[in-house]
Formats: structure tokens, C-alpha cells, sequence
């Protein structure tokens, strides 16, 4: 009889331990954590575009004539289309770049007594560019070949117009503002050589650009 109770004891001891374990709620799963930050897509520059430039220039010409030679100051506005294609490699963008501005860079004085001037009216260049990207900007060089016209007046003699083939180098910085949308600021040194002829004077043509312009890439 001791013994039957002594089971019936134990019995009822592990009954009340089991309840008690499943009446204990159970341990929630920690919820993951969210990612400290989302990534932001890297830019890439690859890809063909056009656009818009606009700016002024300033530079010299020294008139040259059988009578007379001289040279003056140029300044004056331009503005034009641009077309290019980039190719992004690591850092590295190569790029071709093509442009046509009309131009109204100009200067005047005097040649022996005369009044003399020198204006070009429009302007185009085909450059190589190498930048290199840091994200959404990227600075770089660029150089290549310039073509525009040189006319050369005399008063009381005339006037005369070339189209003249000569070089350019400069930099820039180029950056994307939205979409496929870039904004660039930039700098060229233009050099057309000499051109235009009244009574066998020529003159040289060099300028300073700087321009802003707005590129859409595809």
C-alpha cells in the first residue's frame, strides 16, 4: 500500500511539471534586421548623346597687308548643337565628340589710316575626350581638329572669306543632373591659322571659348 501511494505521488508530481511546461509561451523569433542602407545605382557614362552649347570667346588677330598690318582684340558670343558617343571602361570614359556653333567673335582697328577687321561666323570641332568618372561627375580633356571661317574687311577695298582648317585642346567637367540628362562647363583654345585676302592681306584667327551646354544620352 506504501508503495502504491509513493507511485501515485511521483505520478501526479510529473503531471503537474508537464502542465506547467505548456502553459510556458513559447520564445519569438528575433524579427530580421532592415539594411542599414540601400544602394545607390553607380552611373555609367556609356552611350550616344546630343545637346546644346552656348558661351562667348575672346582672343587676338594681327592683320597683315602689303600696306599696312596691325592686330586688335576679338570677343564675341557663339552657340550651336553638339552630338558625341562615350565609352565607360572602369573609371576611364573615351569619348568622340562633334559640334557647329554659329559665331560672332570679331574684333576691328585701324591699318595705316584704314579701318580693318576680322570676324568668324561660325565654328565647328571634332574632338577626342578623356575623363574620368567619379559617379555622376567626371572632368576631362579633350583635343582635335577646329574648322570655321576667317573674313577679313578693308574699308574701301572689300571684304574677303575663307574656311580654314586649324586645331583645338581644352577641359572640362561634365556631370549627370537628372535622368539622362548632363550638364558640362567647359574650356577651348582654338587656333584657325590665317586666312581671308584684300589686296593680299590675311589674318590670323585665335580664341579663348568658354561654354556651358546640356546633353541628353540615349
Amino acid at each position: 500500500m506504501k508503495k502504491l501511494l509513493l507511485a501515485s505521488a511521483g505520478l501526479l508530481a510529473l503531471g503537474i511539471a508537464a502542465a506547467s511546461a505548456a502553459d510556458i509561451p513559447r520564445r519569438q523569433a528575433m524579427p530580421a534586421k532592415a539594411p542599414l542602407y540601400t544602394p545607390v545605382p553607380v552611373h555609367n557614362w556609356t552611350g550616344f548623346y546630343v545637346g546644346i552649347n552656348g558661351g562667348g570667346g575672346w582672343g587676338r588677330s594681327d592683320f597683315s597687308a602689303p600696306f599696312s598690318s596691325g592686330a586688335f582684340d576679338l570677343s564675341g558670343g557663339l552657340v550651336g548643337g553638339t552630338l558625341g558617343y562615350n565609352y565607360q571602361m572602369g573609371q576611364v570614359v573615351l569619348g568622340l565628340e562633334g559640334d557647329i556653333d554659329w559665331s560672332n567673335i570679331r574684333g576691328s582697328g585701324t591699318c595705316a589710316g584704314l579701318s580693318c577687321s576680322v570676324r568668324n561666323n561660325w565654328l565647328g570641332t571634332v574632338r577626342g575626350r578623356l575623363g574620368y568618372a567619379i559617379d555622376r561627375v567626371m572632368p576631362y580633356v579633350t583635343g582635335g581638329a577646329a574648322f570655321g571661317d576667317i573674313k577679313t574687311s578693308v574699308a574701301g577695298f572689300g571684304d574677303s572669306s575663307t574656311t580654314k582648317a586649324g586645331w583645338t585642346v581644352g577641359g572640362g567637367i561634365e556631370a549627370a543632373i537628372a535622368g539622362p540628362w548632363t550638364a558640362k562647363v567647359e574650356y577651348l583654345y582654338v587656333d584657325l591659322g590665317r586666312g581671308g585676302s584684300v589686296l593680299g592681306s590675311d589674318a590670323g584667327f585665335k580664341t579663348n571659348i568658354v561654354r556651358a551646354g546640356l546633353n541628353y544620352r540615349f
